[in-house]
């Protein structure tokens, strides 16, 4: 799926988002520092019912970049946001950016350049994490790690490579016109599901460090709780439509958090139950605390204490939120289509 080579291709960028009114500006100001040419760069919000200013400041940016367009999302989730910025676009590529990130100068050009000489389906840079506060910081440190996301090497890899996936992501036209579009089935996970897709039609996907962007993440344990129990329970309806695709560490936290509801409902009903909690418990708390420490010694000692507790919300929220999904869909596992709409291009609502 290569690009043409030639002049500047025209590229859209697509941001779904909603009440980021605190960093709006910001963002829209990495998005027009971009030393890829102005006339060769749309840029299309679709907001999802916001309740802040965001809407405002983006109109009124608008005013005064013309490629600049504000369309609504009533789905309000990420899936809808993108599906309608896509039925607008007119770019030969398009290029994703998620509202908590900030994107380098160089951010669209090393895409399009990426593209242009691998001839991948999708190409993309690491999600590197930013924070605010110190539980935010140990959240970085935690995310950017093995032991806290698994294979996913989008998180941490400082070398291009072909991988499953990568953050946010750029692609040209045509892999749209060819996949259709991405599955409005899923609140979470929507990604994934459309690089399954690609890979499982022969398209490849490229990390490539040099696209570089920094993402402000959750700084909060009840945000970090529920924003990785949704990835756990919406990646079972993933699982369900790409089976094949799925990989064993995605399986590790629910086997784990199931291991534990197991055993502690042993220790309910057996006195030598407690022997099956120690075991399944103490080894997770020994293998939680000797990545602490190496993780710690590589992104800062204050983080320490706070590590053990991340990790530990990482895992069982994730863990739950899959068994979660699990029930909730016990009965789609025939489902393997979902909602993807076709690519047909349309004038999107303005805003």
């Amino acid at each position: 799926m290569a690009v043409t080579e030639g002049r500047p291709p025209l590229v859209t960028i697509i941001i779904p988002l909603r009440n980021e009114g605190e960093r709006i500006v910001d963002f829209l100001g990495c998005i027009f520092a971009q030393d890829h040419p102005p006339d060769r760069m749309e840029v299309i919000v679709a907001d999802g019912g916001s309740d802040d200013s965001t809407p405002q400041i983006v109109s009124e940016y608008a005013k005064t970049h013309p490629n600049l367009r504000l369309v609504q999302n009533p789905g309000r989730i990420v899936s809808t946001g993108l599906n309608i910025a896509l039925a607008a676009a007119k770019g030969e590529i398009i290029v994703r950016v998620d509202g908590h990130t900030l994107i380098e100068p160089d951010y669209v050009r090393r895409c399009v350049e990426a593209l242009q000489r691998a001839g991948a389906a999708n190409v993309g840079g690491r999600m590197n994490a930013v924070a605010r506060g110190r539980f935010g910081e140990a959240v970085a440190a935690a995310t950017s790690s093995p032991f806290g996301v698994g294979g996913a090497r989008f998180h941490y890899s400082d070398k291009e490579e072909w991988v499953d996936t990568v953050y946010m992501g750029a692609w040209p036209r045509r892999a749209f016109e060819e996949m259709g579009l991405f599955d409005e089935d899923l609140v979470r996970d929507q990604d994934d599901e459309f690089n399954y897709r690609l890979r499982e039609h022969g398209g490849k996907i490229l990390l490539d460090p040099g696209i570089k962007s920094s993402y402000t993440n959750r700084s909060t344990p009840w945000a970090l709780w529920k924003q990785y129990f949704q990835y756990g329970f919406w990646k079972v309806r993933v699982m369900q439509k790409h089976p094949n695709q799925m990989r064993l560490r995605q399986f590790a936290p629910p086997f784990f958090v199931l291991s534990l509801l197991i055993v502690l409902g042993l220790w309910l009903l057996v006195p030598t139950g407690w022997i099956g909690v120690a075991a399944v418990g103490g080894s997770y708390v020994l293998a939680n605390l000797a990545a602490s420490v190496l993780t710690a010694s590589k992104k800062g000692w204050r983080h320490v204490f706070l590590l053990p507790v991340v990790y530990a919300i990482l895992h069982l929220s994730y863990g739950l939120g899959f068994l979660a999904g699990l029930v909730k869909f016990w009965n789609r596992w025939s489902d393997k289509k979902g909602r993807v709409p076709e690519f047909n291009p349309t004038e999107a609502e303005g805003g």
